[in-house]
């Protein structure tokens, strides 16, 4: 399954190598990333395969929500499916 992974924060260093870190932590497999700052703000979306991810996805969505909040960054996931089902025009 692919999901679609966003971050959300302050700029500050490290959050890319932070939250990488995490999704490798889950053997999970970034197949496309986009980031950009906005004045004082981070943002960065990820394409990413689960097909190795030993968690649950509703366990792993918690789990990167809870360590995103350790270093103040908003870290959220999304089946891809039902991310292209709420982008349609």
């Amino acid at each position: 399954m692919k999901a679609i992974v966003s971050v959300f924060a302050h700029d500050a260093k490290g959050i890319t190598a932070y939250v990488t870190g995490l999704l490798a932590e889950q053997d999970i497999n970034i197949l496309d990333i986009s980031q950009t700052l906005m004045q004082e703000y981070f943002a960065m979306i990820m394409l990413v395969d689960l097909a190795e991810c030993p968690l649950p996805f509703d366990e792993l969505a918690r789990w990167l929500r809870e360590k995103g909040e350790e270093r103040t960054l908003a870290v959220h996931i999304q089946r891809q499916d039902i991310f292209e089902a709420m982008h349609r025009v």
